[in-house]
């Protein structure tokens, strides 16, 4: 899921989101055990499910010796609901916190975060298909915050091409390339993905993604994944790396861009157990580090 992490991150932008790591726990298959065997990724949401998850977006700006914190928080409702042969994803914001240097910040994007749902279709493998009614969340800028500069910066963020264009992107680098799919130990695909640092600027880069093995999580027995940031398209680049760059529109990458996380998502019944991504990079003559967390909290029967 996690279109939301978006939001966290203009929640940080726009003011200038799974909190506590703990031991993880081991892989079922790791990656040194020779009888490592392909596990299929399917793609079967929860029906009739509520998903709950906690997201985080924390951002580090260090500029002349100084560093300034902000951080968003959300909490956010799930539900898949079958529609046309595929489904239909429907979230909603149920809490948002941003603060800097940990002091609450007052934002008019709580308010509208509360007044839309976002809904996405997808195709019966997981694929994205298209946001369906966009314009609802520039309509509820419209209502709730006032005219002037504040407003402007939140309708062009919240256009409908911008907000399908960034939640169509977001979809593809954390799903893209792995649903209904067998996956192998080592094995790599490749998404274009973009950090936003702050309301004009943001870091882009190839997110690469490895299978790691399996475990086992409270979802059941879940494919893990680690990340790290290409900068630059190697000379021997795989035609799959080659395709994602070129499919994602040949952009620019951002020279010295790092990062390094770890995605879990659960290969029966389709949950994303959890993902971290810090990414790092020097830009505006500021060194920034920006990280993005994401925890399932639950999985419950809907109210009827």
């Amino acid at each position: 899921m996690r279109p939301w992490l978006l939001v966290c991150c203009v929640l940080l932008s726009l003011t200038s989101a799974c909190r506590g790591k703990g031991a993880r726990p081991p892989l079922t298959v790791p990656a040194s055990s020779p009888a490592a065997r392909a596990t299929r990724l399917g793609f079967q949401p929860p029906v009739d499910r509520v998903l709950t998850e906690s997201q985080r977006a924390t951002r580090a700006v260090e500029r002349d010796g100084s560093v300034i914190h902000d951080e968003a928080e959300l909490t956010t409702e799930s539900r898949f609901t079958p529609a046309d042969g595929g489904w239909l994803l429907t979230q909603t914001v149920s809490r948002a916190h941003p603060t800097r240097g940990g002091a609450p910040v007052e934002t008019w994007v709580d308010d509208v975060l509360s007044r839309f749902t976002l809904r996405v279709r997808l195709a019966a493998d997981g694929a994205f298909i298209k946001l369906v009614s966009p314009e609802a969340a520039q309509d509820a800028v419209r209502q709730v915050v006032p005219a002037g500069p504040g407003a402007r910066a939140l309708e062009r963020f919240f256009a409908p091409d911008a907000l399908e264009a960034r939640t169509r992107r977001e979809w593809e680098a954390k799903y893209g390339g792995l649903l209904q799919r067998n996956l192998s130990e080592g094995q790599r695909t490749w998404a274009v993905d973009v950090s936003p640092v702050g309301e004009d600027t943001q870091l882009a880069y190839v997110l690469e993604r490895t299978v790691q093995g399996t475990r086992d999580t409270e979802y059941g027995d879940a494919v893990v994944l680690t990340l790290r940031c290409l900068d630059a398209l190697p000379e021997d680049a795989p035609d799959e790396l080659t395709d994602a760059w070129v499919a994602a529109g040949r952009p620019e990458l951002t020279p010295g861009v790092t990062c390094e996380g770890e995605q879990v998502v659960a290969s029966g019944r389709f949950v994303p157990v959890s993902r971290e991504l810090t990414v790092k990079a020097r830009v505006g003559g500021a060194a920034w580090t920006v990280t993005t967390e994401s925890r399932a909290q639950g999985l419950q029967e809907e109210a009827r």
